[in-house]
């Protein structure tokens, strides 16, 4: 049995590389793959409605070069695409980032079947991650797991918006300018501060002192 796969990373080695190591699946598939290598000629792809382009399953890779004109920034982007244009396909996302802020923002906002940082996975484990993929089981990996752990741990204080809060921060918003970008006053927000920094017990402390101890943290 054929399975048509949608790869894309901006480097073919790596394309290659997977490619090899799906070719010894345990499931018998003969792979089919078609590969990408920014987000603009994934873009193509996906918005291509010729059925010759429906895919069993997509490996998106998260930092990929950029399709200003669409505003498709990365692989995230790219998952929302899919969820649009290809309801039917699997997705999983692969990541050499491993902070926990973003890994946990890809499975809220994307819910995708596989989520692997590089770093964590060998070809056997690519291989067992296909297989559980393929039969409808959900795979993170190790890294994955972890950030998810320490974040449920740390629920009632880095909700969605002071998750959103300190990545703006680190992303160089100043406060002032925060309501600009959630749906919040600016005296929620600097509540939501205070809760923020009584987590990281910051006394009277700065944004860049948030910035730092999320960074400690692994956060961002």
């Amino acid at each position: 049995m054929v399975l048509k796969i949608l790869m894309v990373d901006d480097h073919p080695s790596m394309i290659e590389g997977y490619k090899i190591i799906l070719s010894y699946n345990a499931l018998g598939y003969e792979i089919e793959t078609t590969a990408a290598h920014n987000c603009e000629s994934a873009y193509e792809i996906i918005t291509n409605k010729a059925k010759s382009n429906f895919f069993d399953l997509i490996f998106l890779d998260y930092s990929l070069p950029p399709f200003e004109e669409k505003n498709i920034n990365s692989g995230e982007d790219l998952a929302m695409l899919v969820k649009k244009h290809m309801p039917n396909s699997k997705i999983a996302i692969l990541t050499s980032h491993t902070e926990a802020l973003l890994l946990y923002n890809i499975l809220r906002n994307i819910e995708p079947a596989g989520l692997l940082v590089k770093s964590d996975f060998s070809a056997e484990e690519l291989l067992t991650a296909f297989d559980m993929i393929v039969n409808g089981e959900t795979y993170h990996s190790m890294t994955v797991k972890q950030c998810l752990k320490e974040l449920l741990s740390k629920k009632v204080y880095l909700d969605n918006f002071n998750r959103q809060i300190i990545t703006l921060l680190a992303q160089g918003i100043k406060t002032k300018n925060l309501p600009n970008h959630l749906n919040l006053s600016i005296s929620s927000i600097e509540k939501r501060k205070v809760q923020i920094k009584d987590y990281f017990c910051i006394e009277k402390g700065t944004d860049e002192d948030i910035i730092r101890e999320a960074k400690k943290l692994g956060l961002i």
